[in-house]
């Protein structure tokens, strides 16, 4: 390989704490577990210990082809990596959730 086609990986290594986001923006928070309530129930009460205000329409449901599992995406205004972070553990935490994207 030429060195004119070479190509740089290290350009794209972030350094700790750093993020290709810019604040505020929004931002798809997206869970998935065993459909139920309490499922839902929590990831409502996860979101809002981190955001104060959720528009209307934040929040979608999508239950999977036989219904076993449901998908909750909630559309925040996000204003840091670490609320972003700090969204991610509880979610990953919590009991019903089975995968946080």
């Amino acid at each position: 390989m030429s060195d004119d086609k070479e190509i740089k990986l290290h350009d794209l290594t972030l350094e700790e704490g750093e993020t290709l986001l810019e604040f505020p923006c929004d931002f798809p928070v997206k869970a998935m577990g065993l459909t139920c309530e309490e499922f839902e129930i929590a990831v409502i009460e996860i979101i809002n210990r981190h955001v104060d205000n959720l528009s209307e329409g934040a929040l979608t449901m999508r239950p999977s082809k036989n219904g076993k599992y449901t998908a909750i995406t909630i559309t925040i205004t996000a204003h840091s990596k670490q609320q972003l972070d700090n969204i991610y553990i509880d979610l990953s935490a919590c009991e019903y959730v089975s995968i946080a994207l």
